[in-house]
């Protein structure tokens, strides 16, 4: 079942077209990647998703109704560029931010704190904005995000200047929002965390969707039939299936050559796909 759905959505900036003919489909529950390159219409589309602007054509249903701006209090939007007030106190300004989300400023400060505790950041509540780091004020970006429990979740380029750690720490929270019934939209260029995050992804390229389904389905559709086999006395061979014959096939002919420890397809790589498609301009 789709949480989000855009039905050939078009948007235009003067003769410019940034979006064209574009559906896309999120399930309900899932890490949905949507990628393209700089400029491909990943940022208007997630506008539109926000009620920031509204297509010239097509339309956005959530959970099969037309949106609304009523639907925006379900939504929770970490953009690209950040923003905070440098001058107001972290705390002041969380609980701020959480009221125009709709909480009470007890129930703001209640789940502010459990938060900050998580994230190790309880001694800043205090503090000036401008004197957390770039990571800090992330954190406390992405706790105001989640705070009020949306059932839509949109990070464009959440990990953007995290160090390994706290991108490993984030990561895990987008998991588990996800486990406790949240839907997520992730905007990336970091391929790698698109194979450890997402279940379905949609590339954009040139306004309009040139690859959606699955990472795993996506993944076989572009198998060139390569295999990795390690054999009993620790070499590793990388082999092709010979073009008429099957995997079985291949693993046959080299049980009368090799005594094989393991024998398993390679699968390109969600980043040599993007590069590949982007490149061709296709669609499949």
């Amino acid at each position: 079942m789709f949480l989000l759905e855009t039905q050939h959505i078009v948007k235009t900036f003067g003769e410019f077209k940034a979006l064209d003919d574009v559906s896309i489909g999120v399930r309900e529950g899932s890490v949905f990647g949507l990628l393209g390159p700089n400029g491909a219409g990943k940022t208007t589309l997630i506008r539109l998703i926000n009620r920031i602007s509204r297509p010239d054509k097509g339309e956005l249903l959530l959970d099969g109704h037309a949106m609304t701006d009523d639907d925006v209090r379900q939504i929770g939007y970490l953009p690209e560029e950040r923003g905070l007030y440098k001058k107001m106190r972290v705390g002041e300004q969380a609980v701020y931010l959480a009221q125009l989300k709709g909480l009470s400023r007890r129930e703001a400060t209640h789940r502010l704190r459990q938060w900050f505790e998580k994230f190790e950041i309880g001694n800043w509540w205090n503090r000036p904005v401008e004197e957390l780091s770039k990571g800090m004020q992330q954190k406390v970006q992405f706790i105001v995000t989640v705070l009020h429990e949306p059932r839509l979740l949109i990070f464009d380029e959440p990990f953007s200047g995290f160090d390994p750690i706290n991108a490993t720490l984030l990561k895990n929270e987008i998991l588990a929002l996800r486990d406790k019934g949240a839907t997520v939209i992730f905007s990336t260029h970091n391929m790698a965390s698109v194979e450890e995050l997402c279940d379905d992804i949609a590339l954009i390229n040139n306004s309009r969707v040139v690859l959606h389904g699955s990472v795993s389905d996506i993944r076989k559709s572009y198998s060139n039939n390569l295999f990795e086999m390690v054999v009993d006395d620790g070499e590793v061979l990388r082999l092709t299936v010979p073009e008429g014959q099957t995997a079985n096939d291949l693993l046959s002919e080299q049980l009368k050559q090799h005594r094989i420890v393991s024998f398993h397809e390679i699968l390109p790589s969600m980043n040599d796909i993007f590069i590949q498609t982007v490149k061709e301009g296709g669609q499949r």
